[in-house]
């Protein structure tokens, strides 16, 4: 089973005894937030849940899948990442 952006509001609604558009817009705040900081470079931590930050990932050859004899390159890119914390480890143990 897979939560919907919808369901999370919803689900986020009832748990701070908000209406679903204040628990959207704190929803949005948090993504818009966590984006923005990690365009400019940063990490972003929040204690007991985890770490986004970026990575850095090497140029490297790869296969084209519609043509497996072709060779392609792949460029070297920054990616998103996240980096569960120890409460949310032990919870979902």
């Amino acid at each position: 089973m897979s939560l919907s952006k919808q369901d999370l509001i919803g689900i986020i609604a009832d748990a701070a005894g908000v209406t679903k558009r204040a628990a959207s817009s704190a929803l949005e705040a948090l993504t818009s937030t966590v984006t923005k900081e990690l365009k400019r470079g940063n990490t972003v931590t929040i204690t007991g849940f985890g770490t986004f930050r970026i990575s850095k990932r090497q140029a490297r050859t790869g296969v084209n899948p519609r043509n497996p004899t072709q060779k392609i390159q792949i460029p070297a890119m920054k990616v998103p990442s996240f980096k569960a914390g120890k409460t949310l480890k032990d919870a979902v143990r």
